[in-house]
C-alpha cells in the first residue's frame, strides 16, 4: 500500500478518495491485519462526491507527473501557482496525464501542501461516487466481506461509520455495485 505520507510536497492528494488501486490496497492491508480502525480512516472522504481515478498509473506516478508539470512550467513556487490556478473557490486548471485522464489542479490554503490534485469529472479511467457508497462498500468489504450481500450485512457496515440504515433499494445497488467494482 502507498503509504498518504510519501505524497510530495507541494501536492495535496487523498489517493484513498480518489484512486481505485490504493482503495484495493487499503481493504486487504486491514483485512489482513484485523483492523478495526478502519473506519476512522474514511471520515477524511467527506460527505459529498468525488471522481475516482481507475486507470493504470500508481499514485506515485500520478505525482511524479503533476510535479514534472508543474516544475516545466515554472508553477512549482506557491505565489507561481496562485496566480496560474487563481485562488478564488471555484478557480482550478485542468492538466492531462500521459494515460489521458485530465487531473484538477486547485489553489488550497496550507503553508506547505498547496496544490490540491484529483481526478477531473467525467474524465478517461474515473467514475463518480457518493461518499457515502464508497464508505459501505470499503466498511462492507473489510467486516463482512461475503459474497453474497444482504441488506442486514450492508447496514452493518454502514452502522461502523455511523451511518443511517439503507432505505432505498437504490442506495443499496449502488452501494452493491461499488463493492463488485473493488473485488473485480
Amino acid at each position: 500500500m502507498y503509504p498518504v505520507s510519501l505524497i510530495p510536497v507541494p501536492l495535496l492528494f487523498n489517493p484513498l478518495k480518489h484512486h481505485l488501486r490504493y482503495i484495493r490496497e487499503f481493504i486487504g492491508y486491514n483485512i489482513e491485519r484485523n483492523n478495526h480502525a478502519a473506519a476512522k480512516d474514511l471520515k477524511h472522504l467527506g460527505g459529498s462526491v468525488m471522481d475516482v481515478y481507475s486507470g493504470v498509473l500508481a499514485p506515485d506516478k500520478i505525482c511524479e507527473e503533476i510535479l514534472s508539470f508543474l516544475k516545466t512550467k515554472k508553477l512549482i513556487k506557491r505565489n507561481s501557482f496562485i496566480i496560474w490556478s487563481g485562488k478564488e473557490i471555484n478557480s482550478f486548471k485542468t492538466i492531462p496525464l500521459s494515460d489521458g485522464s485530465k487531473w484538477i489542479l486547485k489553489y488550497y490554503d496550507h503553508e506547505q501542501r498547496y496544490v490540491h490534485c484529483f481526478p477531473a469529472r467525467l474524465s478517461p479511467h474515473t467514475f463518480r461516487i457518493k461518499a457515502n457508497t464508497l464508505k459501505s462498500a470499503i466498511l462492507y468489504q473489510i467486516y463482512i466481506g461475503k459474497d453474497f450481500i444482504t441488506e442486514e450485512d450492508l447496514n452493518t457496515a454502514r452502522a461502523i461509520a455511523g451511518l443511517s440504515p439503507v432505505k432505498d433499494i437504490f442506495d443499496a445497488e449502488a452501494i452493491t455495485e461499488m463493492i463488485e467494482i473493488i473485488r473485480e
